[in-house]
């Protein structure tokens, strides 16, 4: 029988504080029963296995990040699943739905920087109303990523590639990452953890982990960093003397050609980079914040260095970096956690606290 309904949590309205009286009002999720559109020429209804809960997600029901599509609309934009409807090449395909899906026909796209295309469809942002945290999802085939011998690893937990490791994925080629380049990530979350890993894979010579939590750095220095800091309640000076240290016993240069990835989306971790970026160095932002930092921008003149930002990955990109995780040179296992869907709330209660230590992927429980 055909599906005729999309059950889905619904962001009803973000959180949200009057600038005037102070008021908070806390964010609405509910669930809802929307019906199945009449899919037009290159869409497919995907059955959902597996949506990630991001900390984009957070920003845009928590702090005041504003979607393309207004609210109410359902969040998530990290998924996997099954096409079950639509365009016939893809019937029954495993699939990871690209989190940004480029227009593939604007200047932009055509330049080769279509993961920032203007007219991009984005799940849980710019997708009408339509999102991962739902049972199922309509989407253009046309950047679909085919999910093929994926050996025993569950298709939910699949959906982090859809993000957490395309998105840093897409910062290392931006970076123009080489075997034997030396690299700092700075927050060792949910996407600084692949961002280590994919910089080894690549052929990093050595990465340096800075995180404030004990137990994320930890876990780090098994999968990806070579030599970790641990920042909580130390100054940025600290950090500088602890990262020189760590050069000087390595005999490494501290001052020079160092590639940083700023995945933390915090103001400090914006600070730390900004602070460690030395001559010839590259600063790649990945995390987002909606803080903002001071710094002399005529330093980059003087370093001949470089500060990059990033956004999403190309789709062309996504199956070399599925193969990445399948081929066992990224782990995800190890960061991953399902939770049934149900349980949205309280999840995202948590992860905006900062109590979780893994990515959380919710399955559909409906």
């Amino acid at each position: 029988m055909a599906v005729r309904e999309i059950l889905t949590y619904q962001m009803v309205r973000p959180r949200s504080k009057d600038k005037d009286t102070g008021k908070v009002t806390e964010g609405l999720l509910e669930r809802k029963t929307i019906p199945v559109p009449q899919l037009k020429e290159g869409e497919v209804l995907v059955k959902i296995a597996g949506c990630g809960v991001c900390h984009t997600d957070l920003g845009y029901f928590y702090e005041g990040v504003p979607t393309v599509s207004k609210p109410p609309l359902t969040l998530g934009h990290e998924i996997s699943g099954v096409v079950i409807d639509g365009d016939k090449k893809w019937l029954n395909k495993e699939v990871i739905i690209p989190a940004v899906m480029p227009c593939n026909k604007c200047p932009i796209c055509k330049s080769g920087r279509g993961n920032r295309c203007l007219a991009q469809k984005m799940p849980g942002n710019s997708l009408d109303i339509y999102g991962g945290f739902s049972s199922h999802i309509v989407v253009p085939s046309e950047d679909l990523c085919e999910v093929k011998n994926r050996g025993k690893t569950p298709l939910s937990h699949l959906a982090v590639v859809a993000d957490a490791v395309t998105t840093p994925y897409q910062a290392a080629k931006r970076a123009d990452l080489k075997e034997g380049d030396r690299v700092i990530v700075i927050g060792l979350g949910g996407v600084g953890s692949y961002m280590a890993q994919i910089a080894k894979a690549l052929g990093a010579g050595v990465v340096v982990g800075v995180e404030r939590k004990e137990e994320r750095l930890n876990k780090a220095l098994q999968y990806g960093v070579d030599f970790g800091i641990y920042s909580q309640d130390k100054d940025i000076k600290a950090i500088r003397d602890e990262f020189r240290n760590i050069c000087k016993q390595k005999d490494l240069p501290h001052n020079w050609g160092w590639k940083i990835f700023e995945c933390s989306g915090t103001k400090i971790g914006q600070e730390i980079a900004l602070d460690l970026l030395s001559f010839v160095g590259k600063l790649i932002i990945i995390g987002f914040t909606m803080e903002k930092v001071e710094y002399s921008i005529s330093r980059l003149m003087a370093f001949d260095a470089e500060m990059i930002g990033t956004w999403g990955c190309l789709p062309k990109y996504y199956p070399e970096a599925l193969k990445l995780v399948l081929e066992s040179k990224v782990q995800i296992e190890p960061f991953v956690e399902t939770r049934p869907m149900s349980r949205i709330v309280e999840t995202f209660e948590e992860a905006h606290s900062g109590r979780l230590t893994k990515r959380i992927v919710l399955e559909p429980d409906f």
